[in-house]
């Protein structure tokens, strides 16, 4: 029982840590990547589809990406879900694909990319913390109803601990990958 919680509390810490990820991936530096259009949905005959399954993305040039629909009907929706997202372009239709061209960071926007991504990392190791609190939540009822003994409550914290801090010392490397990555020019 003792070593389910713990390896159940280390895969949601493993997952906390894969979510920032993704959270990071979603701001926008100056570079062009699909993965910025992870968190757009877009109004697809009325239901909200993930703009990931309705076309393909192509980045040709550093700063421009191509998104071509695989249903024309959903241009509008797919420009419309776009240019509504916080990503601030403004996307271009000919027709047949939809071409984005971001423009170039201002230092002012760059401080906000780097302040949400502190914001993220930080939302990041509360959870990893919280996942950490239920585990131990868990070893002490283990205690209270005399399944384990004291001494192994205390090795299960000690494991939850080097868990919580390899985890958040992943969140804050991240972090320090998407700082540099942003304060490029």
């Amino acid at each position: 029982m003792l070593a389910e919680i713990i390896a159940d509390a280390n895969h949601k810490m493993a997952g906390t840590v894969d979510h920032t990820g993704e959270e990071f991936a979603a701001i926008r530096t100056g570079r062009a990547h699909p993965a910025m259009f992870n968190k757009l949905l877009v109004d697809y005959y009325g239901a909200p589809t993930p703009l990931q399954q309705l076309a393909t993305f192509q980045v040709p040039e550093a700063r421009t990406v191509l998104i071509t629909p695989f249903d024309r009907g959903a241009m509008s929706g797919i420009e419309r879900a776009i240019r509504d997202s916080d990503l601030g372009v403004n996307p271009a239709n000919d027709g047949n694909l939809i071409r984005i061209v971001l423009p170039q960071l201002t230092e002012e926007r760059r401080k906000e990319y780097i302040k949400l991504a502190r914001h993220k990392a930080e939302e990041g190791r509360v959870a990893v913390r919280n996942v950490r609190r239920h585990a131990i939540e868990g070893v002490n009822k283990l205690v209270k109803d005399k399944e384990i003994g004291e001494d192994d409550a205390r090795g299960a914290e000690k494991q939850l601990d080097a868990a919580t801090k390899k985890h958040i010392d992943e969140i804050d490397e991240l972090l320090r990958a998407k700082e540099a990555e942003l304060l490029e020019v």
